[in-house]
């Protein structure tokens, strides 16, 4: 997040109204608010707001001085963000360990990665989704922007003065600078799956760096220095016009997309960068009237301390969730947000200020009350301390690395089960042919079965391995096919296997859409794929994710109008019964596994 402030720099009250605008967008989403389930985009306006003032501070220092103090810079940088960090962690840290201790597994790993500022690749890396988790998620997750800006930070000045020093003319470092956002963006797009889980392109520094770069693009373009509050009428005219244009598409894109929408990967987010640097263009003029509206006094108290709130808005959200996530009172919102505003404000005027004050001290006054100088000490006491740092860094992963890596594998075991708890199925004289995840091995393959003695072919997700037990106990010869964390999108790979096997039902039964969802045309896709011929039966979706109702519609709409094809309405049936569910409000406890069964069988008979 951009510092509010800085020293012999131009306050620009509207881009803290912008703050405001894009840290509450973001809390919005994580309410599961419905008016903003494209309130995710209010990480990508702080993207283009950093590149935009880091490129500002940095192209401006190099002209004024012909250098960039790249030490003061990154000092400058770890003082605004590191103590209201550490102190949010530690509290966080405390907290679990006292009343929350179901989430160490999650934890420690995420914590590294958050102090090293790689928490975004440490999620892609062991396939944590943002967007389809199933019971509480780590209260760190949403740490992964920081690290995306940090490593920002890191490498672009670096980059930026190499340019400005051997290129030097700015055209050109303006066609490197939107050939890599380009580049960026068209990643984004080939790399994002339509259907599948879009994590991977979300987190990534490669596929988010658009953002950074079209800030930085509107830095060289429209440098703050240059902008004089006496401009024409016509042309503070025009600006305001266009950066009215863009406040409209952010808004837009906030409450009309979502983070399924294969359109916000495949130019969605570009298009909200470019509206965000159209609006930034417009809130960095002193003449803009836009300005003075976005820095109304209650958008811009809240984006001052915006860094706060971004900081402490998940932790409280997740710690502060009740055990039964589909039901809750609706008030529970408005008291989460005055806590998070709370801890904010407290984190605001006792860490963050009272350290940005003391970046005051001169380095005379630093020795005095440190008594150590690195620029006076001796290569003796350089080559200690680098010493000392790489035995921390050994001890750190020699000690640390091994157990978080137990506890990984232990969460990994325990997260696949948690909430899937099939009975034991009452055994039978006649082996039924049920495929199963992982099948035994058979030393003595049986031939194909005959599509006769399979006439009800089951495929589903996590919820339908509980509900799996019970449709064997209705229909024993069913094949049934259920797996963790399967999207629509698997379906047709495990309806071609079938095929080859003979083993596909005269009627189907598909339960898919918990885990995210899908365009009317993939389902269609689907049903068309198993054949005209088949009796098809859909089961729409109860799951509280924002996804829920466009999965449902979608399966209304087909199955009205696709031939041979039944509804199973269980998120109507299941609406009020808190007892069919675990804590995530999704996966089903026998009563509830019982009572879908039933619901499929009156559908099939």
């Amino acid at each position: 997040m951009p510092e509010p402030t800085q020293k012999n720099k131009r306050y620009m009250p509207g881009i803290d109204g912008l703050r405001a605008l894009a840290v509450l967008a973001v809390i919005a989403y994580h309410l599961n608010l419905g008016w903003a389930p494209g309130g995710l985009l209010g990480v990508g306006i702080f993207f283009v707001l950093s590149g935009y003032l880091i490129t500002d501070i940095i192209a401006t220092e190099y002209l004024r001085t012909g250098k960039i103090d790249f030490r003061k810079f990154w000092i400058r940088r770890a003082r605004r963000l590191l103590p209201a960090l550490l102190s949010m962690l530690f509290i966080v840290i405390v907290w679990i360990l006292m009343f929350e201790r179901s989430f160490l597994l999650d934890l420690w790993g995420n914590v590294l990665s958050v102090l090293l500022y790689v928490s975004n690749w440490w999620l892609i890396f062991h396939k944590v989704s943002y967007f389809a988790q199933f019971g509480p998620p780590s209260p760190l997750n949403h740490l992964w922007s920081l690290a995306v800006e940090e490593q920002f930070y890191l490498i672009w000045p670096l980059l930026l003065l190499t340019g400005l020093r051997f290129i030097g003319i700015r055209k050109v470092i303006l066609r490197f600078i939107l050939g890599a956002a380009v580049l960026s963006a068209v990643l984004m797009a080939v790399l994002y799956t339509p259907g599948q889980d879009p994590s991977r392109v979300y987190y990534g520094t490669d596929t988010r760096a658009f953002s950074l770069l079209i800030g930085a693009t509107l830095a060289l373009i429209w440098p703050s220095r240059k902008l004089s509050i006496h401009l024409p009428r016509e042309p503070r005219i025009a600006l305001d016009i266009s950066g009215t244009v863009g406040l409209v598409g952010i808004l837009l894109l906030i409450m009309l997309t979502s983070q399924f929408d294969s359109f916000l990967y495949r130019g969605g987010m570009v298009l909200l960068s470019i509206c965000t640097a159209l609006l930034v263009a417009a809130l960095a003029h002193p003449a803009s009237k836009l300005g003075a509206i976005m820095g109304w006094q209650p958008l811009r108290w809240i984006g001052v301390r915006s860094y706060g709130i971004y900081l402490w808005h998940f932790p409280v959200i997740v710690l502060t969730q009740p055990s039964q996530a589909a039901e809750h009172a609706s008030w529970l919102g408005w008291v989460q947000f005055g806590i998070i505003i709370l801890l904010a404000t407290i984190s605001w005027h006792f860490i963050e200020e009272p350290v940005r004050r003391s970046a005051l001290i001169t380095g005379q006054e630093k020795r005095a009350v440190t008594g150590f100088s690195w620029k006076r000490a001796t290569l003796f006491q350089k080559s200690i301390l680098g010493c000392s740092a790489v035995a921390v860094l050994i001890m750190l992963y020699t000690v640390v690395v091994p157990g978080i890596q137990k506890l990984e594998a232990a969460q990994e075991k325990k997260e696949a089960q948690k909430y899937v708890h099939p009975v034991p199925e009452t055994p039978k004289k006649k082996p039924s042919h049920t495929e199963k995840e992982h099948p035994e091995k058979d030393p003595k393959p049986s031939p194909a079965p005959k599509q006769e003695e399979h006439r009800i072919t089951v495929i589903g997700d996590s919820v339908m391995v509980n509900v799996a037990p019970y449709l064997k106990k209705k229909f024993p010869d069913a094949t049934v096919d259920a797996k963790i964390g399967r999207q629509l999108t698997d379906a047709p790979k495990v309806i071609d296997q079938m095929k080859a096997k003979g083993s596909l039902g005269d009627t189907i039964v598909i339960g898919l859409g918990t885990n995210g969802p899908f365009s009317k045309q993939q389902l269609i896709s689907v049903l068309n794929d198993a054949g005209k011929d088949k009796n098809i039966v859909l089961i729409n979706s109860k799951v509280p994710r924002p996804w829920e109702k466009e999965v449902n519609q979608t399966i209304q709409e087909v199955a009205s109008h696709h031939p041979h094809t039944k509804l199973v309405n269980w998120n109507q049936a299941s609406n009020g019964q808190s007892s069919y569910f675990y804590e995530d409000g999704v996966h089903l406890k026998p009563e509830g596994a019982l009572a879908y069964a039933r619901l499929v069988e009156r559908a099939v008979n």
